[in-house]
């Protein structure tokens, strides 16, 4: 990266902790855009790794980052990122994935200047899909609150714990969940905050789970759309049900949310959500064999997201009284 790099694996008043495991030549991208973020002195840069065998914490090392080895069956989403944080000096601390590639110089110091607020607790970054990203997952990226164009605030009772979890306990399933909305493929904590309430040790949505204890506590949520970072993946059929389930288990035990409350919801729901992407496919300028191809593709994944969405809510209850649904809950959750 050469000397001019803005990467330091010495103590900085910001700091970033990134979790790898194998990479590859995605993650080179992110390092080499987060050499050239325009901070004065740089940032503090921590990188733990499960293990990669692909030259991934070499790079790191290479880039100037501090590189903490740990082995993979250890990995854990909120565990891992607070044992990151424990490393790193700065009040501000950054956290980013692997594939989250910053799309300018600024990125950092645009996520970090909401912190200005005292009030502001978490702020989490808008995100944009790469340009080889699948045109059904770019739509449903689209509708997530990350890809927003106006900042936000989100608080309940500011300073008032007791009233907050007052304020928060009267709000819908719906609503709780929209209030505690925080991403960490791109985000920022106040470390004092972090302090005293770490990332809960969640093998999956440790993020929103951590936006819903700052929220009870009185705490403020922020979105900034100015610091934006490119991040997608392709659609793998199976990897997304997956994805999915984990995703709406976590909501129900979280906020008692349900989308999909029914198997005939299941069904209606499939079928509303192919008629989204088959008007989404007929408006995109892409080739009759590419449309044909994303069409036929569609209606099974039409329905997977909406059986995952009810499987997932009904998982926890369901698991706590039958074996096999124990069973599968474990390995649909498993490598999530």
């Amino acid at each position: 990266m050469g000397t001019a790099s803005a990467i330091r694996s010495e103590p900085r008043s910001i700091s970033l902790v990134i979790p790898t495991w194998n990479g590859g030549a995605l993650f080179r991208k992110v390092l080499a855009a987060l050499a050239e973020q325009d901070i004065e002195d740089g940032f503090e840069m921590v990188v733990i790794d499960s293990g990669s065998r692909d030259g991934t914490a070499e790079a790191a090392e290479a880039a100037g980052a501090r590189v903490e080895r740990i082995d993979r069956l250890t990995f854990n989403h909120g565990g891992t990122r607070n044992r990151g944080i424990a490393l790193t000096h700065g009040e501000r601390v950054c956290l980013l994935t692997q594939d989250a590639r910053p799309m300018n110089r600024s990125y950092l110091a645009n996520l970090v200047r909401p912190f200005d607020d005292s009030s502001v607790d978490g702020v989490y970054a808008r995100q944009f899909p790469r340009d080889d990203c699948d045109p059904l997952l770019a739509e449903r990226l689209r509708r997530w609150s990350a890809t927003r164009e106006k900042p936000e605030r989100k608080s309940l009772v500011p300073g008032d714990p007791p009233a907050s979890i007052e304020a928060f306990e009267a709000l819908t399933p719906l609503e709780r969940y929209l209030s505690s909305v925080f991403d960490n493929v791109a985000s920022a904590v106040r470390r004092s905050t972090w302090e005293r309430l770490p990332f809960p040790q969640r093998a999956f949505g440790e993020d929103v789970a951590w936006g819903r204890l700052v929220l009870r506590a009185g705490g403020t949520l922020a979105f900034e759309p100015s610091a934006e970072v490119e991040h997608s993946h392709r659609i793998r059929m199976f990897g997304e049900f997956k994805r999915i389930y984990c995703d709406h288990r976590n909501l129900f035990e979280l906020f008692g949310l349900r989308n999909v409350p029914a198997w005939s919801n299941v069904k209606d729901g499939g079928r509303g959500q192919w008629r989204v992407y088959r008007e989404l496919l007929d408006g995109l300028e892409i080739g009759s064999l590419q449309r044909l191809f994303w069409k036929a593709y569609a209606l099974p994944y039409a329905y997977l997201e909406t059986a995952a969405q009810f499987l997932g809510a009904r998982s926890e209850s369901k698991a706590k009284v039958s074996p096999f649904w124990r069973w599968a809950d474990r390995k649909i959750r498993a490598g999530v």
